[in-house]
This record gives structure tokens, C-alpha cells and sequence, in this order.
């Protein structure tokens, strides 16, 4: 086999997490010589899927790894066999797809469009993501779970609403998809907290306050949440519901979320003559002159000594002065959890994924936890997990309480749908700490999110950009479109995993 040294590669890309894959992708079709490497022995980097085995494994790379990665206080927990009483356990190992960041990705988002002119999509099947609840005990001790209401129809639905809350509320609906010609109403209140806004302006009551809240996806506490931030995220929300069709407004790919993106992306850019090295990562690299031009000088964990002219993902990660950190807890149950996924919308498709929301005023706050908690529910339609079972990925911002906080959320939930006849099998702890890169284009806060950040898309298309332009800084190719390769029609991949 050719050693990697002897070619000089135009681009070396570390790293195959979401972001690096989506370059490698956009510059499959650029006909440079591209090498594409990971330290790790899987692809996917933060947004990474495992079957039970790989988090096994995970866990206790983890455990020991260096601190400056962003995972931390990884651990695991196993239902034993005698408390489940006769309930259907675990099945093997790869029935099973946990994903790291379990992001939704909206209908308006940028990315769906890319994936279909850059026709990778034909190898993802993407799944939609139905009701949005939330979870207060503190309001309704009995009837704690309720719909959040984000339409015309669900508003008009909603029996725990006055006429008067559902006028409120409705003229803040109307207001916010349209908010960016109706300045006057907000930009005097651009760095006001979100919840005052609402109270101020459109004299919502502290449930409907917090159920917006919600849809803007943040983990502080509608009081911090700043209006200029919120309102875009709350009108993608709303103006994505009914895109592809009715009764929903997100999608999440099937078989490990992003992880699968990742996937895809990277065996477009094997087929476009990438090579691909795991168990790879960067150890140093340098600039040295060759032939009167300069090239990094890369030397690898596996021993070679790369030259390329561009680098990317090779730069060092520095500290930040408050990095934000949050807790996850997956956990797999023994329900399919069938009414978290029923519609009541005429026309729209069954969901795979619901979301639940629990305030800050709710379970959390009872645990010292005021920051609210989200639950993602997984059917086995996502197909990460087998039949009649579900996965529930849990996150909040993390605290000396958050890691109690979620698994009192996930207790209680399961308590009230399945009456406790649905049972815990398995659960993983781990918290996420936010990253910056010394390259300003990667956001640090991109893998935290829980629904696809579209400025990381924004951020390939420069890096691409300054990649494919001649000397004189000028590109006439487009971003990610691409026609069908010569041979290849609808029905075909866009390659197999050779070389993945």
C-alpha cells in the first residue's frame, strides 16, 4: 500500500464530525486530493452513534481520555434481570443506535436543501418529529403532561385555555412570523429577557411564557433568554410546520441522527477519490517550505508525516472563560410510549420523535435544578432501538443537581404514561462541555444545540470557498450542487462504503 507521504495533498481534513463530513462532502466533486483523517476509531466525532458495545467501549475511553475533550463523567447503568419482573429486557447489542447529539433538523433548515442538490439524500430516509408537550407537576398535579400549543388548530384545541389567553396568545403568533417587519414592536427590547417581553407586550400568562420559551430550544431560563436571540428560533419553529407536510415541522434522520449525515457525507467523499484514515489524529503539525511554496507539514498519531496545502480541524482548542456545560442522560425503556406519538392533525404522518419539555417551575426546580430539561423520545421507528421499546435522550444545563434532575424527569414521565408498567433497561450519563476552536469559522456552540445549527452549514461554505478558488480568489463552481454521476440514476447510492 502506498504510504500517505508520498502524495501532496491539497487538503487534509481532521476529524469526521458533522461539520469536517459536510466539507468533505462539498468538495467530493473539486477533484483535489483530499485526506481525511480521525484519531477516533468510529466516524461521527461529538455527533458519533454506537451500538451498546461501542458505548461500553466509549465510556472507557471516556473515563480515561484527556480533559480537554468535550465529553466528561461518562457512566452507565443496567436494569438487572430479577427487578424487571418478567419484563422483556435488552435485546443484542446492534439492535441498538444511541446517538450522542440527538439534533432535530427543522424543514427550513438550509441542510435538507444541500443534502438534496448535493443528491446524497437518496441514501438517508429521514423520519418526522410530531408533538411538542410539556411536563409541569406544579400546575397539575393530575394531569401534568399537555400538548404545547404552537398552531391556530392547537390553540383553538386547547381546553386549559380562556378565550382571552388564546386572543393573547394567537396575536403573539401572528406577530412572530412576521416579527422582522414589525420592528417597532421589538427592537427596543432586543437584549430584554424573553420571558418580560411576553409579559410586557403580549400579556401571556407564566405557562403560555414558558411554553414559547420552549420552542426557542435554550437551556436558561426564559429570564435570560435575550428577545433578539429568541425570535428568529421561535418563528423557524412555527414557519416550518406544514413544509413537508401537515402536523409537523422538524425531522431527524433515521439510524443514529447526525451520525448518519456524517456517515453518508464522508462515502460521498471516499467515491469522489478521498482517502480515509481512522486511528489517526493529529499530533503536530508545521509550516515548511517546498519548491518555493509553503505546506503544513502534518505529523499523525500512526506514525506518517503528512504534507498538505490547506488544513482543517487541525486547529488546537482553547479554554473558555465560561464554557457552557450540559448533561445528558439517554435511557432506553421498555414501552413504545404509543401516546406521546398520536396526532390529532388530519393527513400527518406518524412521528418518530416527540418532544417534552419540563419548565424550570416543574420536576427540575424541586432537584435545585432551575434551568428546564428536555427529553427527546425515540421511537423504534428511528431505528435505534428494537420494537415496543423506546430511547429518551434527556438534557439540561449541567449543575450539582442535573444528572439527579434527569433521572427523577425520566422517572416521573414514565410514571404517568405507563402507569408504571413501562421499566427502565438501560441508561447513560455523560456531560458535553462547549469547545472554541483558534478557527474562528467552527461556532463552539453548534454540537449543543438541539436542533441543527445552520450557521455550521454557513461556516462549511466558507471554508470550501476559500479552498476551491483559483489564485485569484475566484470560484465559478456552486456550493454543494451537484449533477448525478455518469452511470448512477434515483435508486442509487451514491457509492458503497469502500474506502469508509
Amino acid at each position: 500500500m502506498e504510504s500517505l507521504s508520498d502524495t501532496k495533498w491539497d487538503v487534509l481534513i481532521s476529524g469526521t464530525g458533522l461539520q469536517n463530513s459536510l466539507l468533505a462532502l462539498a468538495l467530493s466533486r473539486s477533484n483535489k486530493k483530499i485526506l481525511h483523517v480521525d484519531e477516533n476509531e468510529y466516524y461521527g466525532g461529538a455527533e458519533a452513534a454506537f451500538s451498546l458495545q461501542e458505548v461500553d467501549e466509549w465510556v472507557e475511553k471516556v473515563s480515561g481520555d484527556d480533559p480537554s475533550k468535550p465529553f466528561r463523567n461518562a457512566s452507565l447503568w443496567k436494569a438487572d434481570a430479577e427487578a424487571l419482573n418478567g419484563t422483556p429486557g435488552l435485546s443484542f447489542s446492534r439492535a441498538y443506535t444511541l446517538t450522542l447529539a440527538p439534533q432535530i433538523i427543522y424543514s427550513k433548515s438550509k441542510l435538507l436543501a444541500q443534502l438534496v442538490s448535493s443528491k446524497v439524500y437518496r441514501q438517508l430516509e429521514f423520519q418526522a418529529v410530531g408533538n411538542w408537550w410539556m411536563y409541569d407537576e406544579d400546575t397539575n398535579e393530575f394531569e401534568p403532561l399537555r400538548k404545547l400549543p404552537t398552531s391556530r388548530e392547537d390553540v383553538s384545541q386547547d381546553k386549559g385555555l380562556d378565550n382571552r389567553a388564546k386572543r393573547s396568545l394567537m396575536k403573539f403568533l401572528k406577530f412572530v412570523i412576521d416579527y422582522e417587519n414589525q420592528a417597532e414592536t421589538w427592537e427596543s427590547h432586543t437584549d430584554a429577557g424573553l420571558e418580560e417581553f411576553l409579559s410586557s407586550q403580549f400579556k401571556l400568562s407564566v405557562n403560555l411564557r414558558s411554553a414559547i420559551a420552549a420552542l426557542t430550544l435554550s437551556f436558561e431560563d426564559p429570564h435570560n433568554i435575550p428577545v433578539k436571540w429568541a425570535l428568529p428560533r421561535i418563528a423557524r419553529h412555527l414557519t416550518s410546520i406544514g413544509v413537508f407536510g401537515p402536523g409537523f415541522g422538524a425531522v431527524v434522520p433515521k439510524w443514529g441522527g447526525g451520525a448518519e449525515i456524517s456517515q453518508v457525507a464522508c462515502r460521498a467523499g471516499a467515491v469522489g477519490g478521498g482517502v480515509y484514515v481512522l486511528g489517526a489524529g493529529i499530533k503536530q503539525s508545521e509550516m515548511v517550505t517546498e519548491d518555493g511554496k509553503q505546506l503544513n507539514q502534518v505529523h499523525l498519531s500512526n506514525g506518517e508525516t503528512v504534507k498538505t496545502r490547506r488544513l482543517v480541524g487541525g486547529a488546537s482548542h482553547h479554554e473558555l472563560t465560561n464554557p457552557k456545560v450540559v448533561s445528558k442522560l439517554i435511557s432506553v425503556v421498555s414501552s413504545p410510549l404509543t401516546s406521546l406519538f398520536e396526532s390529532s392533525i388530519e393527513g400527518s404522518p406518524l412521528a418518530a420523535v416527540s418532544v417534552v419539555v419540563i419548565t424550570s417551575f416543574g420536576i427540575a426546580k424541586h432537584r435545585g435544578q432551575p434551568y428546564p430539561i428536555y427529553i427527546m423520545v425515540h421511537s423504534s421507528e428511528t431505528g435505534e432501538c428494537p420494537a415496543n421499546q423506546c430511547v429518551l435522550y434527556a438534557t439540561t444545563m449541567h449543575t450539582k443537581y442535573s444528572k439527579s434532575a434527569l433521572e427523577e424527569a425520566v422517572s416521573h414521565l414514565l410514571k404517568y404514561i405507563e402507569k408504571g408498567e413501562g421499566k427502565l433497561l438501560y441508561s447513560l450519563y455523560y456531560e458535553q462541555e462547549q469547545q472554541a476552536s483558534t478557527d474562528p469559522t467552527i461556532p463552539p456552540t453548534a454540537s449543543l444545540d438541539l436542533a441543527f445549527n445552520d450557521e455550521m452549514l454557513q461556516a462549511v461554505e466558507d471554508q470550501w470557498k476559500s479552498i476551491v478558488a483559483d489564485d485569484t480568489g475566484v470560484s465559478d463552481a456552486t456550493f454543494m450542487k451537484f449533477e448525478d454521476r455518469e452511470g448512477m440514476n434515483d435508486d442509487d447510492d451514491e457509492g458503497d462504503d469502500e474506502g469508509v
